[in-house]
Order: C-alpha cells, then sequence, then structure tokens
C-alpha cells in the first residue's frame, strides 16, 4: 500500500499544473494533501469530479489559508478531523483515518504542522502542537492501531535535512527549539522513515520560490511519514518524488505491506 503526502501550496494553484493528471499516473493509494487553502465551495469541478478517490476535505475556518484534505482509493474510516482543541483544529491541519491493508489496519495522522513564522513568533504554539499530536499518536497506539503521521511538519531535522545548516539555524523552521521539539519524537520510538531507509543521502522535499533555487537543488527536507514502532516492520520503503513539480514541496512516498 502506497501513502503519499504532498504540501501542494494551494489546491486549486497546483490543479492548474497538472495535480489531477499526476495522480491519475501516479496512482497513491492513500494520499494526504496539505495547505490545501480552499473550501469545497471554492473548489471547481475537475477537482469535485469523480476521479477515481474517496475525498475528505478538512479546510480552515480562514478563507485561503492552511487546511488538509485526504485521497483514498478504496473507501475508509474518519476518525477524526482534528486534535480535539480549538487552538489546533480551526486552521484544517489534521485529519486521521483508518485504512485496510494487507498486513492489517494502518491509522494515517495527515497534518499541516506550524510554521513558526519568520520572526519566531509561533515557535511555542508550534511546539505545543507537537505535543499535543503526540499525546494523540500514543493514544491511538495504546489502543492497539498501527500508525504513522505524514506531511508538512516544517522542521528540518538535522543538518543533513538542509542545505545551508549554519547559516539557518536562526531561521525557522531550523532554530534549536523546534529541533528539540521533533527530537522527543525518536526519543519516544518513533521512526523517520525515509531517513532509517536512506541513513546518509541528502535530499530535499521543499524549495524557495526564489530563482533558481530548486534548479541548484538549495532546499530543505521538512516532509515526512513518522512511523510508530509497531507498523515499522511492515514499512518495505520510503521515496521522496523531488523530480515533482507544481508546489514548492515535492511529494513524499511510503510503502507499506508491499514490495
Amino acid at each position: 500500500m502506497r501513502f503519499f503526502s504532498w504540501n501542494v501550496n494551494g489546491v486549486r494553484a497546483v490543479a492548474r499544473k497538472g495535480f489531477l493528471d499526476w495522480l491519475a499516473q501516479a496512482k497513491p493509494d492513500v494520499l494526504g494533501l496539505q495547505e490545501i487553502k480552499a473550501t469545497p465551495d471554492q473548489l471547481g469541478p475537475d477537482l469535485l469530479a469523480e476521479h477515481g478517490y474517496h475525498v475528505l476535505w478538512n479546510p480552515a475556518e480562514r478563507k485561503g489559508y492552511s487546511g488538509t484534505a485526504l485521497f483514498a482509493r478504496e473507501p475508509f474510516e474518519v476518525l477524526a478531523t482534528g486534535l480535539g482543541e480549538a487552538q489546533f483544529d480551526d486552521e484544517g491541519r489534521t485529519t486521521i483515518t483508518r485504512h485496510q491493508s494487507a498486513g492489517g489496519p494502518v491509522v494515517l495522522i495527515n497534518c499541516y504542522f506550524p510554521h513558526g513564522k519568520r520572526d519566531l513568533s509561533r515557535v511555542d504554539y508550534k511546539n505545543t502542537f507537537y505535543a499535543r499530536m503526540m499525546v494523540v499518536a500514543d493514544a491511538l497506539r495504546a489502543q492497539g492501531e498501527h500508525v504513522v503521521i505524514g506531511g508538512d511538519w516544517n522542521t528540518a531535522h538535522q543538518p543533513i535535512d538542509l542545505t545551508n545548516d549554519k547559516a539557518n539555524k536562526k531561521t525557522a523552521g531550523f532554530t534549536q527549539p523546534e529541533r528539540d521539539a521533533l527530537d522527543l519524537w525518536p526519543q519516544a520510538g518513533w521512526i523517520d522513515a525515509w531517513r532509517r531507509l536512506h541513513p546518509e543521502e541528502e535530499k530535499y522535499t521543499w524549495w524557495s520560490n526564489r530563482p533558481g533555487v530548486r534548479e541548484r537543488n538549495i532546499g530543505w527536507r521538512i516532509d515526512y511519514h513518522w512511523v510508530a514502532p509497531e507498523l515499522w516492520p511492515r514499512v518495505k520503503g520510503a521515496v521522496i518524488h523531488d523530480q515533482v513539480l507544481g508546489s514548492d514541496h515535492c511529494p513524499v512516498e511510503l510503502i507499506v505491506d508491499e514490495g
């Protein structure tokens, strides 16, 4: 089963850049989108038409901002559209769904984690969001679920995860408090799937829109699938699809139960 995650930086914008053609070609079993920046009533007929997927939309209350969506080829069970606290849920950042796979059910938390902001004014909020996410995810694990959290985590974890680590130590997404908050996940047993499978490889999932940056591959790896240890034996692969255009992020893929 192939789980994809993609921050599309506006689902209407990416639709104009070939999103549905990519969907038909890539054929993900499950696709979590982040930063959709739209409500269903703002979407055109192409995005709302029958295209072989069951879709869950979770827009932000604020128009044109944040929001997530979930596409799946097979029917799925919706467990929640949020983390159970209004301060985290009015921006439409989370969907939690259960999917049937060959090896058993998988619970996918699809999430667009907050950005710390250029002036770092939202770092505390972001780290509190991380902590609340761990409470919710670990509660699911305690219930016997096999959990994966996929999405834009908005933090480059280690120096290997961005091009210019020394120049960005005070930049949102690589400050020490943000990295410390992400450190708590492996300490609790969670596994960064791509990094576990590609321990020395330098590959990125986000690039600035400044001219020439993506062409020179000056990027950050901030899109992840973090896998609970109970699910890890079922993981068969992880891929960064950095050749896919249409957004300032690229899709990332987790393969479960299949070769």
